[in-house]
């Protein structure tokens, strides 16, 4: 009997209409920043921003949607929703999966929120084909989820610099057993959990609620909203990613690239998530990859873990991912998470 495979069906996006440019940026950093410094030294010339009614989950919701509407895929086909969402969401503890299956009319479908911060789709890539090949009663996985971790951003915080490319926007992938096109092949990840706590959003927990907070903090939150996504340990953060970060990626590329019996010289496009374009340059160089053989998300700054569906759809759009081309999709998250997973895109023969 020949061994079961997994294919990606589909994609689906929702991008919200409203954007900030980088002269939005810089004018809210308050002279810290200017327009041009926003798109050299940070990468990005605009990123959208939630408008009306673009909640976590609604935008969720459209993606899965828009989806549905290119793949064909009836939702009742549907057997498991792996949701990407992130926890900023429209009402705390409500399970943003649920709520987007019953939206789709996903009715045969059982769903979890899963979290890894900006690696949960590689990691959610890895367990659809897992849980596919583990489990002959699912053979058809939605993974689906919105973003817009930007709400918590303080502009006039230079710490967070490096995080105000944080946009918002929805994305959706059917993957699907023995579907004969775009596989996924090998997924390895690491984790570091002494960065565990070296980044985090500082109001709202069990660690500052905000019904605890003193006055002064109080009129702060009142003032400026939840702006309080924080670099809690700034140089150490620096210091250990410095000294992991890139030999991390490589080990996940490397490892990645064993299991699924290919080699570095075999990868033909390059889909990452958005960070300085200088590190952009170095990735692609050290891949042995050239800008025909990527996109770089300028246009769309960083929306979490939704990048690597929109590096799909530009890279279909832009004549840069084809059948016969083998994909590197690459990940890595506060907390800190590094991934990388091998998808053969087009037919499987190709």
């Amino acid at each position: 009997m020949a061994k079961d495979t997994v294919g990606i069906v589909g994609y689906g996006l929702y991008i919200p209409e409203t954007v900030m440019t980088a002269a939005d940026v810089a004018e809210a950093t308050e002279g810290q920043w200017t327009s041009e410094a926003v798109e050299q030294k940070l990468g990005f010339k605009k990123k959208p921003v939630p408008g009306d009614n673009d909640g976590t989950q609604e935008m969720g919701v459209r993606a899965a949607q828009d989806c549905l509407e290119r793949t064909g895929v009836d939702p009742m086909e549907i057997d498991l929703l792996l949701c990407i969402g992130e926890e900023y969401k429209e009402y705390p503890l409500t399970t943003s999966g649920i709520y987007i299956q019953e939206k789709i009319g996903a009715k045969n479908a059982w769903s979890i929120d899963i979290q890894q911060r900006c690696n949960t789709t590689v990691a959610a890539l890895k367990m659809a084909k897992d849980m596919i090949l583990a489990d002959e009663e699912v053979n058809t996985v939605m993974i689906v989820g919105g973003y817009r971790n930007g709400d918590f951003i303080d502009y006039k915080d230079p710490a967070v610099s490096f995080m105000f490319n944080l946009g918002a926007g929805g994305g959706a992938l059917i993957v699907k057993r023995n579907h004969d096109r775009n596989l996924v092949l090998g997924t390895h990840i690491i984790t570091d959990g002494s960065l565990a706590r070296d980044a985090g959003v500082l109001y709202g927990g069990t660690e500052h609620p905000i019904e605890k907070l003193d006055d002064a903090e109080l009129a702060k939150v009142r003032e400026n909203g939840n702006l309080s996504l924080r670099v809690f340990e700034p140089e150490h953060m620096k210091d250990r990613l410095n000294e992991v970060s890139m030999p991390n990626w490589f080990a996940c590329i490397d490892k990645a690239l064993a299991k699924s019996g290919y080699k570095k010289e075999d990868l033909g496009f390059c889909n990452v998530l958005h960070f300085k374009y200088s590190m952009y340059q170095y990735m692609l160089s050290q891949l042995g990859l050239t800008e025909d053989q990527s996109v770089y998300l300028d246009e769309y700054g960083h929306i979490g873990q939704i990048d690597q569906f929109i590096a799909i759809h530009e890279g279909v759009e832009q004549g840069k991912l084809n059948d016969g081309t083998l994909m590197v999709i690459i990940a890595a998250g506060i907390g800190y998470v590094w991934g990388a997973t091998i998808v053969k895109w087009g037919p499987a023969d190709a």
